[in-house]
């Protein structure tokens, strides 16, 4: 069995999301993790999916989608790997406030400092807001209030606000 990763990505329309997964389930492609959303009015979609099938085999039966010049399909094989137990706890960093350049370079350096995974993050612009919402996962010794405090700053430093809280199991 083979694990591959799926990228779609292109202009938005309907559809995409049910023409590509019924695609590769007619593949035998099992998904096992996927995630999708419209970034700017531009469709993103990255799947990883088990099965018999090759790479060859899968852009073959995907190439349809990219005939009319607006998707560009991806398709990689990747290791199979057992998923590592997670060490640490899983913490939720807010930032908000005017949009300006290294937002994300700056606080994102800080959770890296203290060994932190980034596990998932979103931003959006609205307007002149933006917003940022990453799930993290924090080593077991990190200073959590240290940890805030520091963010805190380089956020204040580019004139926004940030918090950091524990994940509620809920949210995750």
């Amino acid at each position: 069995m083979s694990l591959h990763a799926i990228t779609v990505l292109g202009h938005d329309r309907p559809g995409i999301i049910a023409e590509t997964t019924e695609r590769l389930a007619g593949l035998g492609l099992n998904l096992e993790d996927s995630t999708m959303t419209l970034l700017r009015g531009h469709f993103a979609m990255m799947l990883v999916g088990s099965g018999e099938a090759g790479d060859d085999e899968i852009r073959a039966a995907l190439e349809p989608l990219t005939a009319d010049g607006t998707l560009a399909v991806t398709v990689r094989e990747v290791p199979v790997e057992d998923t590592p137990a997670v060490a640490g706890t899983p913490w939720v960093l807010t930032v908000h406030g005017g949009d300006r350049p290294g937002i994300v370079s700056a606080v994102v350096a800080e959770v890296a400092r203290v060994g932190g995974n980034i596990t998932d993050l979103t931003t959006r612009l609205a307007g002149d807001l933006y917003l940022l919402i990453a799930e993290i996962d924090l080593p077991a010794d990190v200073a959590e209030a240290e940890l805030e405090a520091a963010i805190k700053a380089v956020a204040s430093s580019l004139g926004v606000g940030a918090s950091l809280r524990p994940a509620e199991p809920d949210e995750l």
